[in-house]
């Protein structure tokens, strides 16, 4: 099969069309009040965007009132249940039909919305998502990926999996690495992307046979999925310019990504602390405020947020459970921006076109490698 050119995955779309976002409006820590304030300052930037509410109708309708900008551009789904953090996904999969969780999916599945957003419980949005939008032909596997503020010119590398699963396999990574560098050449711009595997060493040798398995196989993939393979990458590069998308496993994904956060948060601390030390230290504050804004903006995991689900038949943005309004803003918008150019289209024509029995010699024999140094 003839894989997508770059051009045709990449390029614009027709003249603007308004995109409808579902929302889990109950499921963050915030509660409803936050989602309709996010979903306020997002309509603000997006004169296409609409939305279909799913929660407590009463609530949503005083909410979403009180927004101005929110008139005419929100429909509302009633939803008598909540999926809480504390929920089990089994749990949630028996019994959880009735929850906003899953009336927002559903919109998707059936065409109502192209996209949907949830601050709720990572495992039940996986599991619901999962079981009413199916998985992308080929994948095995989905993964959450997300973004990661680097010193490339766009900003941003992209890193996946982040937490949708701690489990990968050899042939799992390799659909990471096509589904990663797709996401990053339809969302950041990058024509041919740099893909890097996460390990304990750049050398060729380090890491278990997972590791090393799964690197023949995404060297073998790359042309078919246009991107570069640069090898092995250590945790000291995921912010670097010398990658555009990092590779790795649900759980050591997730816990980067938490030691990032709580690590930004720190140093934001001590910045505050370290300017109102003295009174020479607010005078610096004060004459370097425009700087110090804009590195705090650069940092702030709120202006990042939003982790996506790769390899559905669907688009689901899953934000962080605490987000502000703000957060949820930056949520919304990349599903917006996700919808506006058809990314799950060029997604599931990029998986299709490359899968582990069209790959070039070697890859069956690095799978078999594999799965011969589990066995042992």
């Amino acid at each position: 099969m003839t894989a997508p050119s770059d051009k045709a995955e990449g390029a614009a779309t027709r003249g603007p069309r308004r995109i409808t976002v579902s929302v889990d409006a109950m499921g963050g820590d915030r509660g409803p009040a936050a989602v309709v304030a996010g979903l306020a300052l997002s309509a603000g930037e997006n004169p296409d965007i609409a939305f279909i509410l799913n929660g407590d109708g009463p609530t949503l309708e005083t909410l979403v009132a009180r927004r101005p900008g929110l008139a005419g551009r929100c429909e509302i789904r009633h939803a008598d249940d909540v999926v809480t953090m504390e929920d089990k996904p089994a749990q949630v999969l028996r019994s959880g039909k009735n929850s906003s969780m899953y009336s927002a999916i559903e919109a998707v599945h059936d065409g109502a919305a192209e996209v949907a957003v949830s601050c709720g419980n990572t495992g039940a949005l996986m599991v619901l998502s999962m079981m009413r939008l199916r998985k992308l032909e080929g994948v095995n596997r989905p993964a959450i990926a997300c973004y990661w503020p680097s010193r490339n010119p766009q900003g941003f590398n992209v890193m996946l999996d982040v937490g949708a699963d701690v489990r990968a396999d050899a042939t799992d990574l390799l659909q990471y690495a096509l589904m990663g560098a797709s996401y990053a050449r339809n969302s950041l711009g990058v024509t041919r992307p740099r893909v890097g595997l996460l390990n304990v060493g750049t050398e060729a040798h380090k890491g278990g046979n997972e590791i090393k398995a799964a690197a023949e196989l995404i060297t073998a993939a790359q042309e078919a999925g246009q991107f570069s393979f640069i090898g092995n990458v250590e945790g000291s590069d995921i912010p670097s310019d010398k990658v555009d998308v990092i590779v790795t496993d649900g759980f050591t994904g997730n816990v980067a990504l938490k030691t990032a956060e709580g690590t930004a948060r720190l140093f934001k601390d001590f910045f505050r602390e370290a300017f109102k030390a003295t009174p020479f230290a607010r005078l610096g504050a004060l004459l370097a405020s425009r700087q110090i804004k804009s590195l705090i903006t650069r940092t702030d995991p709120r202006h990042v947020n939003g982790g996506v689900f790769l390899g559905l038949n669907g688009t689901v943005i899953k934000s962080h459970g605490g987000a502000d309004a703000t957060g949820i803003a930056a949520a919304v918008n990349l599903a917006f921006d996700l919808a506006r150019h058809d990314f799950n289209h060029r997604l599931a024509a990029r998986v299709a076109s490359v899968t582990a029995g069209e790959l070039p010699g070697g890859a069956a024999t690095a799978a078999a490698k594999a799965e011969e140094g589990q066995t042992r």
